[in-house]
């Protein structure tokens, strides 16, 4: 029993580890004292790898979808966007604000907060899941801090890159559920970091 707990803190921990973050504009020490960010989320200019653009990626999974079954086209194109704010989006903010068990810090949208946190979504591999394989989602993000009303002056940004889901035990068979498990890696360690860079 005592093997099994080591390799799940090991397995999680690396997995920690895998999210890249290169700061490109200030320091994490830009960000000590604020207890609260306006978090926005922005998908403008999404890669998908392997197509073009999102349109392509859309395209394609529709017209596949489609040939199966007729009408269910766009209803993965609906989903594919309504799943940001019912999944995603949901799921990163809840992450990051229970990883900070006292409140010192929270993220919360629409909510006025002097700082504002922007989440730019700039790749995402949804991943797939057919019962006997299955691929974990991958994201790629900017993270960005700035006064609220203030988007041109930028006190602190970091890309993302290498951020994988982990599969929710294999039962991630919904693709916005296999992207929302990536969200939650992210906030993981961006809170992480955050943590140890501003104690």
């Amino acid at each position: 029993m005592k093997n099994l707990f080591f390799i799940a803190a090991l397995l999680f921990s690396t997995t920690l580890l895998a999210q890249k973050a290169k700061v490109t504009k200030g320091d994490w020490e830009n960000l000590k004292g604020i207890t609260e960010y306006n978090v926005v989320f922005d998908y403008s200019n999404l890669s998908i790898p392997k197509y073009d653009s999102e349109e392509e990626f859309l395209k394609d999974k529709m017209a596949k979808r489609d040939e199966k079954e007729p009408g269910t086209g766009k209803k993965f194109k609906e989903s594919w966007f309504s799943d940001r704010e019912e999944y995603y989006e949901p799921r990163f903010i809840e992450t990051f604000n229970d990883r900070y068990k006292d409140g010192a810090v929270k993220v919360e949208k629409d909510s006025g907060a002097e700082y504002t946190m922007k989440v730019h979504t700039t790749m995402i591999y949804p991943g797939y899941n057919i019962g006997l394989v299955r691929h974990n989602s991958k994201l790629e993000v900017t993270l960005s801090v700035y006064k609220t009303g203030e988007p041109e002056n930028v006190i602190f940004s970091a890309d993302y890159t290498k951020i994988e889901g982990q599969g929710n035990g294999g039962y991630d068979f919904n693709s916005g559920q296999r992207i929302a498990d990536a969200y939650i890696i992210f906030a993981r360690a961006l809170t992480k970091h955050m943590y140890k860079n501003n104690k």
